[in-house]
C-alpha cells in the first residue's frame, strides 16, 4: 500500500535519513523503534507527507505523492492519512465533537454529514457522554481517544501515530493500545506507530528497528 524508495533527508549538515526503503501493507500494524535521534519521527513525517525528502519517492498504491502540487497534496493527505500525536493536539476552544469534525469540514463534507460521522465514531470509541466536553474537561486517555476519533473521520488509508501513549498512565496506555488492534479488526485499519513502548512494539505485526538514519532490521 505504501512504498518508500531510497528516502534521504538532511538538516543542514546532519544526515537524518540515509536511504530508507520500506513497504507498509494494508491492514498492518507496524511499529518503528530505535534510540532518540535515529530518524523515526522524521521518517514518520515524510511517510505522512508532512515533510518532503531530499531524495527518493513515497508511493501510495500508484500515487507518487512527491509529484503532487501543494494543494493536491494537502487534499490527498486530508482524505487518505490520519495522525495521532503524543500530546493529542486538540483545539482547546472546541468540544470533542467539533474537534473530530474538523478534518471532514476541511475536506468539504457538509456540516450535517460531518457531525453525523463524528458522533458515530465517538460512540464507537465509548465517548458518547463526552462529545460536548472541551479538552480541559477530559482525562488524558479520553483526549487521546478523541484524537483517534479525529484521525478516523475521513476513513483514511493509514494512521500515523507518534508516541501516542507516551503521556498516558499504564491503564490508559493499555486501553489505547487495545483500541488500535480493535480498529484493525473492525475496520482493517492500517497503523504505523513510532514508539519507545516495548510492550506495544512487541504486540505489533512487524517491528522496524532504526539506528542513525537507517533501518537495521
Amino acid at each position: 500500500m505504501i512504498t518508500a524508495k531510497h528516502i534521504t533527508k538532511s538538516f543542514d549538515t546532519l544526515n537524518v535519513l540515509k536511504g530508507i526503503d520500506l513497504e507498509i501493507r494494508k491492514g498492518e500494524i507496524v511499529s518503528i523503534v530505535g534510540p532518540s535521534g535515529a530518524g523515526k519521527t522524521t521518517l514518520l513525517q515524510i511517510l505522512g507527507t508532512l515533510d518532503k525528502p531530499d531524495a527518493g519517492k513515497i508511493l501510495y498504491d500508484n500515487t507518487d505523492v512527491g509529484s503532487l502540487s501543494d494543494k493536491d497534496l494537502a487534499a490527498f493527505r486530508n482524505k487518505n492519512i490520519g495522525f495521532v500525536f503524543q500530546f493529542h493536539q486538540l483545539l482547546p476552544e472546541f468540544t470533542s465533537l467539533e474537534n473530530v469534525m474538523i478534518p471532514a469540514l476541511i475536506g468539504k463534507v457538509s456540516s450535517s454529514e460531518a457531525e453525523k460521522s463524528a458522533k458515530e465514531i465517538l460512540d464507537f470509541l465509548g465517548l458518547t457522554d463526552r462529545m460536548s466536553h472541551k479538552p480541559n474537561e477530559l482525562s488524558g486517555g479520553e483526549k487521546q481517544r478523541v484524537a483517534v476519533a479525529r484521525s478516523l473521520i475521513n476513513k483514511p488509508s493509514v494512521i500515523f501515530a507518534d508516541e501516542p501513549s507516551g503521556s498516558l498512565d499504564t491503564r490508559n496506555k493499555e486501553e489505547l493500545h487495545k483500541l488500535f488492534f480493535d480498529l484493525r479488526t473492525e475496520l482493517n485499519q492500517t497503523f504505523v506507530i513510532v514508539t519507545h513502548d516495548e510492550q506495544l512494539a512487541k504486540s505489533t505485526d512487524r517491528i522496524i528497528h532504526m539506528t542513525d538514519g537507517v533501518i537495521v532490521s
